[in-house]
């Protein structure tokens, strides 16, 4: 068993959370590491939690935070790609199933193989119950949190939560505390990734790199003003845009 797992765990290493049951996603983003440049330096943390909960030692909790299109959810799912070999599995669960998470721990605890929950995209409002249910998986509840598990996390808000002024006006009498509460879940990720929009050299850095790995002829100069242009056109630069920019390239498009 070991490694490889048995069952379904033996032939798929992604899967999704159907009425409480794991199905397993049959054609997953075939994203690896070596494609995604730019952000070394973050990412080299998240693998190395990911290593450590491979290894059997203590393992965060992540929270990837940042910018639209910079990567985090693909950082997530290559990590995936690169690591089942050696035993890692994805859970991919939506914010309205994250109640279910409690009973999925148990059945995962049993199991050989390490799994990461993860969780894309992830907000809340308020008043949102799906908040208290992911605090307490954060905090381990009464049991623990099982050591072959760990909770990967997405955001595009640091604090995780959508505050309008009329919640900082609002009638809650404690209302500091309430604010302290929702913005303290962020800080229950034992290890939090800021995934920032590329400055000019590091999208410059990230357009070479695509265009080598799309086999892009172009000038460097030429690469660098039309990227510069066709981010402008797309609302700024990101990763996302830069391949969206080569792929076109690739293609033939004129951009």
């Amino acid at each position: 068993m070991g490694q490889k797992g048995y069952g379904m765990f033996a032939r798929h290493h992604v899967f999704a959370l159907e009425d409480g049951h794991l199905v397993p996603v049959r054609y997953p983003d075939p994203q690896r590491l070596s494609e995604l440049p730019g952000y070394e330096q973050a990412r080299e943390k998240v693998i190395a939690n990911t290593r450590a909960l491979l290894e059997g030692r203590p393992a965060n909790n992540v929270l990837l935070y940042g910018d639209a299109g910079t990567g985090k959810s693909s950082t997530v799912k290559a990590i995936a790609n690169e690591f089942a070999p050696d035993g890692l599995r994805l859970i991919e669960v939506k914010k309205n199933q994250l109640y279910q998470i409690p009973a999925l721990m148990d059945e995962l605890a049993k199991n050989p193989l390490k799994f990461i929950l993860f969780i894309d995209d992830l907000s809340f409002a308020s008043n949102d119950d799906d908040f208290a249910a992911l605090k307490a998986i954060l905090e381990g509840g009464v049991g623990g949190r099982s050591h072959n598990v760990a909770v990967y996390a997405t955001s595009n808000r640091r604090h995780l939560v959508k505050e309008t002024m009329a919640d900082r006006s609002g009638d809650d009498l404690h209302a500091m505390d309430t604010r302290q509460e929702l913005m303290s879940l962020s800080a229950r990720f034992g290890l939090t990734v800021t995934f920032q929009q590329p400055d000019k050299d590091r999208y410059d850095r990230i357009l070479l790199e695509l265009a080598k790995q799309y086999n892009v002829q172009m000038p460097s100069d030429q690469l660098f003003i039309k990227g510069a242009a066709f981010a402008l056109r797309a609302g700024g630069r990101s990763p996302r845009v830069a391949k969206q920019f080569v792929e076109l390239l690739a293609a033939g498009v004129k951009v």
